[in-house]
This record gives structure tokens, sequence and C-alpha cells, in this order.
């Protein structure tokens, strides 16, 4: 019989279960890992390509409340999107797995089990990995990394694409909207990392309250709700990639413990001594221009550049004439297959209108009103209404500042106002992070009361 070339990972306190399931997997799976102490799933996964994980939900004795499995269910679908997560638990707790379930596990399975459902369990979810990574593979290559011709653009891939092969920390400026997430992506898939977990950050949106232990990790009892050992983003990332977004918004004192980690390629949890070795090309990205920062003394010089040893400038959207049609086009390509809306295209009057339009959110705020007028508009043809611009202020090089800063404040109201003061939709809406709005919200002095 031929086996499945798959990699199962069991985790479980009981080594007679561990060596049971083992056994009976062996034969129809190619790699079978397992642990009995949950607390090296994340260096286990960093290693490895894992396709499911069959994951016990209690490992103290006393404790079977199955929260610990809930926790290390959290954990595996953040380390490995990818991995599928199969429960197992003793009959009577059947009301926490379905909790598990809730919170991404694909299915459970009641100790002690029988094997051929076992093993059809098994494939169902190897089934769904194979399937998930599949989705992502297309959705990466067809949709994320739509790059144009523009001869800007052109540069700044050709300069990512020699960078991506090396493990330089990259440094990525750009205006809001302009794409850093996607290039930083970008540089990671080109890289010999790819195989390896992707971990992205918003510091603008991160209080500094959690700042230490979000990134660096903690050790159980470090403070009131830190109940068990916990890696922060810097090990997720372990042999693969960690992108910093935002990095001009980290506060002075958490400088200095962000520029430590860098230096010393090693982390420390808080609560412990030990520093553990770090394995991790660093990417990261802001919209504010830090040599300013650094002559403002907002910016620590030294971690300037550290992070810094190659800089990568996105251009915006307003500079990217040749890209403007082709990106809507691709764009609209890409949310009327989203929302089954095949047959939609644009009026005539809207290249033009998209021509000529300020774009002053970028690309963000293209694909944000594209999606709009997909889902919201009423036949088959998107009109210049339908992406409302046909009231807004086109860009103008001879536009003042202030002149900007009030076409910003008065964006933004429109937006609470149409959201009701909702944070969540009205930063949707602008397609900016939470973190980013908040700062617009204090920048023009408006409430949300």
């Amino acid at each position: 019989m031929k086996k499945t070339n798959a990699s199962i990972l069991i985790i479980d306190d009981q080594e007679d279960i561990l060596f049971a399931s083992k056994m009976f997997l062996k034969k129809h799976f190619e790699t079978i890992f397992t642990l009995s102490n949950p607390k090296n799933v994340v260096d286990l996964l960093a290693q490895n390509k894992i396709d499911v994980v069959l994951l016990d939900m209690n490992y103290r004795i006393g404790f079977e409340d199955g929260k610990e499995g809930l926790y290390l269910l959290k954990e595996i679908k953040t380390l490995s999107p990818r991995t599928v997560v199969i429960l197992m638990t003793a009959f009577g707790k059947v009301e926490t797995a379905v909790e598990g379930l809730k919170s991404g596990a694909f299915d459970y399975i009641l100790k002690p089990w029988e094997n051929e459902k076992l093993l059809e369990v098994v494939k169902q979810a190897v089934h769904k990995s194979r399937k998930d990574q599949k989705k992502c593979d297309s959705n990466y290559s067809d949709i994320e990394f739509f790059t144009g011709t523009s001869e800007v653009i052109k540069k700044v891939y050709a300069v990512a694409d020699k960078v991506a092969k090396t493990d330089a920390n990259v440094l990525i400026l750009g205006e809001n909207g302009t794409g850093k997430f996607v290039l930083s992506h970008y540089i990671f898939s080109q890289s010999e990392r790819k195989e390896n977990p992707f971990i992205h950050v918003d510091l603008g949106s991160l209080n500094t309250n959690i700042f230490e232990s979000e990134l660096f990790g903690y050790a159980k009892g470090a403070f009131t709700d830190a109940k068990v050992d916990t890696p922060g983003r810097f090990e997720m990332a372990q042999n693969g990639t960690i992108f910093l977004d935002e990095i001009g918004n980290v506060p002075l004192h958490l400088q200095s413990k962000l520029l430590q980690v860098i230096q010393t390629k090693t982390v420390t949890r808080l609560g412990e001594s030990k520093a553990r070795p770090l394995n991790v090309r660093i990417i990261t990205a802001t919209n504010l221009n830090l040599k300013e920062e650094v002559a403002h003394k907002n910016f620590r010089e030294d971690l300037y550049y550290r992070i810094n040893t190659m800089e990568i400038i996105l251009p915006p959207l307003r500079e990217r004439d040749a890209d403007k049609i082709p990106l809507a086009e691709y764009l609209l390509k890409k949310m009327s297959s989203k929302y089954q809306r095949e047959a939609i295209t644009f009026d005539e009057k809207v290249i033009d209108a998209i021509e000529k339009h300020a774009w002053n959110g970028n690309i963000r705020e293209m694909e944000n009103r594209i999606e709009r007028a997909v889902i919201l508009c009423e036949n088959d043809t998107i009109t210049v209404s339908d992406l409302d611009l046909d009231q807004l202020t086109a860009y103008d090089e001879n536009t003042t500042d202030h002149q900007l800063w009030s076409i910003e404040k008065n964006t933004v109201e429109k937006a609470l106002l149409k959201n009701n003061n909702n944070i969540s939709k009205t930063a949707e809406d602008l397609g900016l992070s939470r973190g980013a709005l908040y700062r617009r919200l204090e920048k023009h002095n408006i409430s949300t009361n």
C-alpha cells in the first residue's frame, strides 16, 4: 500500500497514545512527528511543514477544561495557517471540542478512538490542507503581486528581486496605501525563506502596554494573565521573515528593546533570563521620513541604521500614471470574481475619472472604491458616481499643505458620519489600520463621542 505524502504531528502528554497513534498512522502517511511537551510546538512548526496536527486538549493532571488545547490551537493556526488541526478529547468533553471547532479546528476525535474513524478524519484533513495550500498559492501568484509597467515601479521591483536573494534587513518607505505589505511579501516569496513563516506585525496598532509580550513572548506567571509560556512574534517567525509595519510609530523607550533583539539576534521572553537565538529576516516599513525623525530625536539613529541595510521607496499612485488603468482593471477583475459578478465593467467616463483622480489613499483607496462599487452598483456597468469620484478633488501639484490637511480632515469626518462613528468600519473604508485612524483623529482634533 502506497503511503500518502503528508506530515502529521501528534501532541499528547501520554506516551502510550503517542506510540499507538504513530504506529497506526505511519502505515498510511510518509512522516509522523510526536510531541509529549506542547511547549516545543513552536520550534517544530518553524523547522517543518506540517499538514495535520492531532492535538490533545488537556496536559496537566486535575485540569480538564480544555483551555490549554484551545490556546495551542490558536498558536498553531497563527504559526502555520495552512496546518489543519484535529482535536483529541475524552468522552464527555464534547462541548469543549465544539468550542475548538468555532476557533478553527477541522474536527475532533473521541478517546479511545476507532482506527478506521481516525484514518478517515486524518485523510480528510490532509485533503483540506492541500486544498488550502493551492488556494493560498493561487492568491499570491494571481492577486497579491500586481507590479505594473511604469518605469518607477519596475525599478522598485528590480531592486526587490536582488535584495530578496540575501538576508539583508530591508526598510520600505512610502505613503499609506502604496503597497508596502505586498512588496514585503513579494521579497519573502522570492527568498530562500519562502517555505518558512511570514509574520506580519502592525506596530501602529499595537498597544504599548503589550508591545514586549507580543513581540518577545512571556513566561508563565510573568504577569497576572500569563497562564502559560507563550512565544512572541519573533519566535513565531523563526527561520522565516518578520515584517514590522509602521515602525516609525514605536515609542523611543521601546525602540531600545527592539534594537537589542536585532543587534544580538536573540530574544528574551518577559519573566525569563534565558536569551533564545533567532534566525529571522527583518523587513520594516513606515510612511514617515525616518531621517527627519532621527534629526528630531524621535527615532534612534542606531536603530535606523540597523533596519536600513537596504532602503526601498515605493512611489505614490499619482506618480504611476501608466499603471492606473491596468491596476483598476486588475482590481475590478479581482473584486468581480470575489463577489461573483464577472460580467461587470467600467463605464467609458470612469477611465478618464480614474486617470484624473488624486488617489491620495493610493492603491488601497482604489481597491476599496472598486470593491464598494462592485457590491453596490445596480447593473453591470460601474459609473463615476458608483466610485464616488465625481465630487472629489483631483490632484494638483500646486495644492498647498493646508489644502491637503483640509481634504484629509473632511474625508475622515465624512467616513465617520457614514459609519456612525464606528472606528473599525471607518478605518476599513479609508484603507487605514485602526491605529493609523486614531492618529488622524488626534491630528485633526476629531471627536467620536
